[in-house]
């Protein structure tokens, strides 16, 4: 009996002590918190709205986030924007998905094209993605054929059919059933999209989305846009480039015509500082750039102080654009950009030129003193009191020598004939320190 209790409570013991070291393995299996980003795709599409979207991709994919919403509301942008953040999209490591919370138009459609899966609020629409170029007219063929091609590649790359993708860049293809009117472009209601298979959630707002996903219980971090990404947005826009680069030139042309250092200097510092800034947010300016601009700004100091007969200027200007040129992240745009501001730089000048001639560091560069007979001061002496007068020539005129006037040896000129030495001749003339004669014909 004293033994079958001792083996009964051996057993017990081992089933407690395997129970514990147990425990630790069924507590390692529990469910962890899942987390979803949701990164904001708002406004016009540009270069900085990308390096924002890079950003945001880049700390979930760090943070081992589970899920990626991104939520779109805009018109639509740049296309070389546009193509760059699809490739962010598409190459994220995080499933993706496209929420239009108001509209995805033109490069927002191609946008959310690009991601795992689309779904849209009631009442929101996805589509018109023809290319303008800068005058608000349709692109060339060329850059329309390109812009259907990457339409159709990315409906195809989650399986959509492309032909819709294609009517939303492409007013020829006929879809009688979804368009608005004959030649326009194809735009899909969120009810139309689910239809032709381009969403699969039709969805009230982000906790309906996130129980569709299944992902409800699920931490939410919202990617917010920091002051310098705000700012970066805002001076980056192709609209707002030209500007910059004209306030800032026009600053520095009046801070010319000002004495010392005031508000048009500091307009114009602080406008070439934020184009430089902003770029450099984005990722486009880096070091070299800002490098360049400051040598050339110091080469036109060296110009304009000390004349160098123009190589000083010329050389700081030719940095000033290599450096615009550098910072920006297109070529056409930014020449586009610096001849504006060079027009308006050069009309501005002439005006105040006009106006007010030279002033402040601009009087520098011109002598503004003069030298007249009332102020004592004598250029050279007319000798007035020659003409009349005769004399022998000293030496041969041709037509220039010498002459004998009075015992006073004089440097003179004929009429334009040769006058042989030895001969008398007369004073016809004086004008300044010229002394023009005449050689006395035999009667």
């Amino acid at each position: 009996m004293g033994k079958h209790r001792l083996r009964t409570a051996w057993i017990l013991l081992w089933f407690s002590v395997l129970f514990v070291s147990l425990q630790p393995v069924v507590l390692s299996q529990s469910p962890q918190e899942q987390t979803v980003y949701v990164v904001p795709v708002e406004q016009t599409v540009e270069r900085g709205l990308e390096a924002f979207l890079e950003r945001s991709v880049n700390e979930a994919e760090k943070t081992n986030a589970d899920h990626i919403i991104f939520e779109i509301d805009t018109p639509g942008g740049a296309v070389d924007a546009a193509g760059n953040i699809a490739s962010i999209i598409t190459n994220a490591s995080v499933p993706t998905t496209a929420f239009v919370t108001e509209e995805a138009m033109s490069a927002g459609a191609f946008i959310a094209l690009n991601a795992n899966k689309i779904a849209m609020a009631p009442g929101t629409e996805m589509g018109a993605a023809q290319v303008i170029d800068g005058s608000g007219n349709a692109a060339d063929d060329k850059a329309q054929s390109a812009w259907i091609a990457n339409m159709k590649n990315a409906a195809e790359l989650n399986e959509r059919n492309p032909v819709y993708a294609i009517a939303m860049a492409d007013p020829s293809i006929e879809l009688e059933e979804y368009r608005a009117g004959e030649g326009s472009l194809l735009s899909l209601t969120a009810s139309e999209a689910v239809e032709v298979g381009y969403a699969e959630y039709v969805v009230d707002d982000r906790e309906e989305l996130l129980l569709e996903l299944g992902l409800e219980g699920a931490e939410v971090v919202e990617a917010d846009i920091s002051l310098a990404e705000h700012i970066a947005r805002f001076v980056t826009h192709p609209v707002i480039i030209p500007i910059l680069l004209s306030v800032g030139s026009l600053g520095l042309i009046l801070e010319l015509y000002s004495p010392g250092f005031g508000i048009p200097g500091i307009l114009g510092a602080l406008s070439l500082f934020l184009f430089f800034f902003g770029h450099a947010i984005a990722g486009f300016a880096g070091l070299e750039s800002i490098v360049l601009f400051v040598a050339g700004l110091i080469l036109l100091a060296i110009e304009i102080f000390v004349p160098g007969f123009g190589v000083f200027g010329f050389l700081g200007i030719g940095a000033m654009i290599g450096s615009m040129i550098l910072a920006s992240f297109s070529t056409l745009n930014i020449v586009l950009s610096i001849l504006i501001a060079a027009v308006v730089s050069i009309a501005a000048a002439a005006i105040l030129f006009k106006t007010f001639g030279m002033r402040g560091p601009m009087k520098r560069l011109v002598l503004e003193d003069s030298v007249t007979t009332d102020e004592g001061y004598i250029s050279n002496v007319s000798r007035k009191e020659l003409i009349g007068k005769t004399g022998i020539t000293l030496t041969p005129l041709r037509p220039s020598g010498s002459i004998n006037v009075d015992e006073e040896r004089l440097d003179v000129v004929t009429e334009g004939g040769y006058v042989d030495q030895g001969e008398q001749v007369t004073v016809v003339d004086v004008e300044g320190s010229r002394i023009i004669v005449r050689k006395v014909e035999a009667d």
